[in-house]
């Protein structure tokens, strides 16, 4: 009886938690331009950042590296804010953006506006990604509600599945009767962090930001809905507007995401749960620590796939897939039901 009258854990706090993120964003920044098919020592690494040291070491870190690098920041920030909150809204803790169809509906948009403007330009099609990411996740928070899936996380796995896949079948479509975007879409399909400047990445930051500034401001409902419907119309919260906003925030964020490096999937799956086990369940400090966690893990993953094919290289959406997927059934095979916030 004692044990079982002991308080959920709470996890090390936000600041403690912030600490150990912010050093291991840190260490991933570093490996990311340091480490590659050509190694460069961390001080070659600062000094070609300052425009110092010999012509290509300039050229590798100061423009392809670090291009890389803000692009897996940036990326990785708003994939891991998007399915932190996808977990919560949809009160499911396999909830992922990638796996819930969200991606696929940008990469949707991101075709049909590559066939419509004649190329793959960021400007041309971010806005389509977005109006993609927005159907998406509108049809997710329905099925999320519904009587069929609203009571099982597998069953709307599943709806999630069945819906990417008809998405990226209408994306096949697309590509198959236009060849001018094939070539480029075969690249851009599987995310990497190599197809944009930081000129393009800069351009969407806004975006970005906004999504996030949205989600900030949705925790404390986002929390209270947690509690049930009844419950958080009792402490002042209108749960049709959170969700609402929330669908506004997800599509703002996983669309940007998937406009610039493509649809990577399994980062908002795996981060928010590697945070949640530093931190506790709250959504208050779940979300700002996901938003620095993720992207260290997409950095690490783009690192990984530099050195481990011997001279080519594996894009980071790829070794995502290999470090998620079999998490993911690792947590369908157990049949365990985590507590989202």
């Amino acid at each position: 009886a004692a044990s079982a009258a002991q308080p959920p854990r709470r996890g090390t706090g936000l600041v403690p938690g912030l600490i150990v993120a912010v050093l291991a964003l840190a260490a991933a920044v570093v490996a990311s331009l340091a480490i590659g098919a050509r190694p460069i020592p961390p001080a070659e690494v600062v000094g070609a950042l300052l425009g110092q040291g010999t012509q290509s070491v300039v050229g590798i870190v100061g423009e392809l590296r670090a291009n890389r690098t803000v692009l897996g920041l940036v990326c990785g920030a708003a994939l891991g804010a998007s399915g932190a909150l996808m977990q919560a809204v949809t009160r499911n803790p396999i909830a992922d953006p990638g796996i819930l169809g969200v991606n696929a509906g940008a990469a949707l948009g991101v075709v049909a506006g590559a066939t419509l403007t004649g190329g793959l330009g960021l400007a041309s099609t971010v806005w389509f990604a977005l109006a993609g990411a927005g159907v998406a996740s509108a049809i997710i928070l329905l099925l999320s509600t519904s009587a069929l899936a609203a009571s099982s996380p597998v069953r709307l796995t599943l709806a999630g599945v069945a819906l990417a896949a008809v998405l990226s079948g209408l994306s096949q479509t697309f590509v198959v009767l236009d060849e001018t975007v094939l070539q480029a879409y075969s690249f851009w399909q599987v995310g990497s962090l190599t197809a944009r400047s930081i000129d393009e990445v800069t351009g969407v930051i806004p975006l970005v930001v906004a999504g996030a500034l949205i989600a900030l401001l949705l925790l404390r409902g986002l929390d209270a809905l947690a509690l049930g419907d009844d419950s958080a119309v009792a402490l002042g919260v209108r749960p049709g507007w959170v969700r609402v906003w929330s669908l506004v925030a997800v599509a703002l964020l996983a669309g940007t995401a998937t406009a610039l490096a493509g649809p990577i999937s399994f980062v908002g799956l795996v981060v928010p749960h590697l945070v949640r086990g530093l931190v506790g369940p709250s959504l208050i400090r779940v979300v700002p620590l996901s938003m620095v966690v993720a992207p260290a893990l997409l950095l690490v993953a783009d690192v990984v796939g530099r050195v481990i094919a011997g001279g080519s290289e594996t894009p980071a959406g790829v070794v995502m897939a290999f470090i998620g997927a079999p998490l993911l059934v690792a947590y369908l095979a157990a049949g365990r039901r985590v507590g989202v916030a």
